[in-house]
């Protein structure tokens, strides 16, 4: 079955650079993770092609960047509404490429488009300042400008909401960008940029180039001196490499990077409420998620009560393909994704961990694997120290807050931690003394266009989402004058 019989809508499979598709010299297949059957060929964009959308997104930025304030909120506010009218068939798309249930695909879609709707409204608000200098001798004037052409890099895990939550920001300051998606999941990317055509987005503001060979295009593009931001969603390995790169021009980089997210269950938690919490922190979209809770600390006195009910509840979860209605729970992006999953339940199993339910691939076609809860997990488990990115919980029992918040923090990680607890108080505390960029206290989901997504130590740099994301594509340029 075609892309479009799938989604109902026709999608892009060309580069879109300076505002033209462009078919590409190659192709590359995207699968459907549910048959590993080709979904559609996309364009393989070259080196080449890849500096001549840098060339199109410079040649766009001084008109862009003069466009007043109200003209492009209106054009994201347009790109909000157009993408909420297709939320379904964006749903459909991303369900198809990239596995998840049609459920979690729906949520993302209402999520990504609430970061145009957001910018839109954040647009007008790029604030300066006026004072007068400490000494009196002059005026203190600051502006935040456009910083320039913006690489981003988003990721196959969530591609409609990680594209638009940098697209958004950028557009909103005055930037055009060149967007590289996950060669897992370009469909939606190009459906979006054809979108924000659609939008009243300008010839080369928005530039997409779609590659199976990422490593030798991104290198050149942050080699490029018009290049002026970098903003990259994906693994900590691979954004160290970037950064070094980006580092030899000296180029302002936001990074989103790993997370291994600890799920603190205390004596005193609403446990109904903290299993629920805690399907929602782990099994969303499959567990593919950055902020997917990774191991679950739970006190001794409530652990039996907590096991019992989350084992229910994720044996309970239907396993199929994400465009069928009845699916909760898809299969996992790839086969390299899936074994790196079996690879590390068999590890802790090996070491002692308790398997109570899950822990098999099913036998049929696709990339599948069952929802896995493990108990008594040791210290060594290699599960623990890593992003398992699947669907698999592992439990640690404790009896001391102490430890627990000490066992949350050893890691090199810190995005996102979760907390369940009665006590204000305590819960409060907790969320102080965790080295983490945020933290759910009695929620199991924190992302919200509003609020500052990002992490500490190994996790990140910046934040993306909430006024902060806006500043992150802006220079501050300071003015000294005096009358």
């Amino acid at each position: 079955m075609s892309i479009s019989e799938l989604t109902g809508f026709d999608v892009p499979t060309g580069l879109l650079i300076g505002g033209e598709w462009a078919k590409g010299a190659a192709t590359f297949p995207v699968l459907d993770p549910a048959t590993e059957e080709p979904l559609a060929e996309v364009a393989d964009g070259t080196v080449a092609d890849a500096l001549d959308a840098v060339g199109a997104a410079q040649l766009a930025l001084p008109g862009w960047a003069a466009t007043p304030p109200r003209q492009r909120a209106e054009v994201l506010r347009k790109a909000f509404e157009l993408m909420t009218a297709r939320s379904e068939q964006f749903a459909r798309l991303m369900s198809a490429e990239n596995g998840k249930s049609l459920r979690d695909a729906r949520g993302e879609a209402a999520y990504a488009a609430e970061f145009f709707r957001w910018y839109a409204e954040e647009a007008v608000r790029v604030e300066g300042t006026l004072l007068r200098a400490p000494s009196g001798a002059n005026r203190i004037i600051t502006l935040h400008q456009p910083i320039g052409v913006a690489l981003l890099i988003t990721p196959w895990n969530f591609p409609a909401a990680m594209a638009t939550r940098k697209i958004g920001p950028a557009l909103a300051a005055g930037c055009p960008v060149v967007l590289k998606p996950a060669e897992d999941t370009p469909l939606t990317a190009l459906a979006l940029a054809e979108l924000l055509g659609q939008a009243g987005v300008p010839d080369g503001v928005v530039n997409v180039v779609t590659t199976a060979s990422p490593a030798p295009v991104v290198s050149a593009m942050l080699a490029d001196p018009r290049v002026r931001k970098l903003s990259f969603t994906g693994s900590t390995e691979v954004g160290k490499i970037l950064l070094g790169q980006a580092a030899q021009q000296v180029i302002s980089s936001s990074m989103e990077l790993g997370g291994n997210a600890p799920f603190i269950v205390f004596e005193d938690a609403d446990i109904p409420a903290a299993v629920e919490g805690a399907l929602i922190a782990k099994m969303r979209n499959g567990g593919e998620a950055c902020t997917a809770a990774n191991r679950f600390y739970v006190h001794e006195a409530v652990a039996d009560e907590f096991v019992a009910a989350f084992a229910g509840r994720m044996k309970s979860l239907v396993v199929g393909p994400g465009l069928d209605e009845a699916t909760e729970l898809g299969p996992l992006v790839n086969e390299e994704t899936r074994s790196k999953v079996a690879g590390l339940v068999e590890d802790a199993t090996g070491l002692g961990a308790a398997l109570v339910t899950g822990g098999r691939r099913p036998r049929r076609r696709g990339y599948f694997y069952e929802p896995t809860l493990l108990d008594a997990v040791p210290a060594d488990a290699r599960l623990l120290g890593t992003e398992i990115f699947g669907p698999v919980a592992p439990v640690v029992r404790f009896t001391d807050e102490a430890d627990a918040v000490r066992w949350a923090n050893a890691t090199e990680f810190g995005l996102v931690c979760y907390v369940y607890t009665q006590d204000l108080r305590r819960g409060l505390r907790v969320a102080e003394a965790l080295e983490t960029g945020m933290v759910g206290l009695n929620r199991g989901l924190v992302s919200d266009p509003a609020a500052p997504f990002g992490g500490v130590k190994q996790s990140g740099l910046g934040r993306e989402g909430a006024h902060e994301g806006l500043l992150e594509y802006t220079e501050t340029k300071y003015i000294a004058t005096d009358w």
